[in-house]
């Protein structure tokens, strides 16, 4: 099956730089999966993030979305339908009074009729679990429950992607964790979804982790393969899960141990028996 977007060879320079923000970048997106970009600031990630539905261009190479050139002006539309974006600050994204006219907004811009749109709203207000608050005022709700709107009125064009840029960066711990119990419900639906983030623990649930930095992709593959590379990790100023730096701990002072259990329960699990073995060694 062609994936649902594929760049080839793309690099792109600011106005004004000296040299390319990104770095001669191949890679592709399954429909349906859900891939974690994570990267240090300036690593390029939200750079690429702005390529997948046009709002920069490459300066060489292309991007395909559903074999659409991304350059191509003339499929810009079908593009951002087929490519929905969700950015680090909601308040920059909320342009209504009310939540339920703010998911409408886009909708509305696209042409949909009317009791398309009314279907669309509610749908997406219940996808995010954000439906009881459709009369409220945006400016009322916590930053993750605008969050969770801003997802809502993306939602509601019914794209098939969804790119989300750092989504969580402005928000508190609770905010947090709704919005990314959000992204792995929308995952759950089928929803192919692309999160840029620089926190670890936004990663471990994800098909599949892309590290980037300075412009390039320098690890791809599944989280606890990604998560592994330790020294790799901390080499690009990276850290990695709390679990997986205490396996690596253990490794380091001699016990045989595997470094790739993301979850606490998992690396609890690994830690009882490493130490079973450590105290039968002693009793012999």
């Amino acid at each position: 099956m062609e994936p649902i977007i594929k760049i080839e060879n793309l690099r792109f320079r600011y106005p004004g730089n000296k040299e390319d923000s990104l770095k001669n970048i191949s890679t592709s997106f399954e429909k349906g999966s859900f891939t974690a970009i994570l990267g240090h600031n300036g690593s390029g990630k939200s750079t690429l993030a702005k390529h997948l539905n046009s709002i920069l261009l490459p300066s060489e190479g292309r991007v395909l979305v559903k074999g659409m050139d991304t350059a191509d002006e003339s499929r810009l539309l079908d593009i951002r339908r087929t490519v929905g974006m969700v950015f680090q600050n909601p308040d920059n994204q909320i342009v209504a009074s009310v939540v339920e006219d703010d998911v409408a907004f886009a909708p509305e811009n696209l042409g949909v009729e009317s009791s398309e749109i009314r279907r669309r709203v509610d749908a997406a207000l219940k996808q995010v679990e954000m439906y009881e608050y459709r009369t409220h005022a945006p400016h009322l709700l916590s930053g993750g429950q605008k969050q969770r709107i801003a997802i809502a009125g993306v939602l509601a064009m019914q794209p098939e992607v969804i790119v989300l840029d750092e989504p969580t960066a402005m928000l508190d711990p609770q905010g947090r964790h709704e919005v990314i119990n959000c992204i792995e419900e929308l995952r759950r639906q089928g929803v192919t979804v692309i999160l840029i983030t620089h926190h670890m623990s936004e990663c471990i649930h994800c098909d599949r982790l892309i590290v980037m930095s300075d412009g390039e992709i320098r690890m791809d593959g599944t989280p606890s393969e990604v998560f592994s590379r330790v020294e790799e990790l901390r080499a690009m100023d990276l850290d990695v899960p709390e679990t997986v730096d205490i396996l690596y701990q253990f490794r380091k002072r001699g016990l045989d141990v595997p470094i790739n259990a993301l979850e606490a329960e998992s690396c609890a699990a690994v830690v009882a028996v490493a130490l079973h073995v450590l105290e039968g060694a002693f009793d012999e």
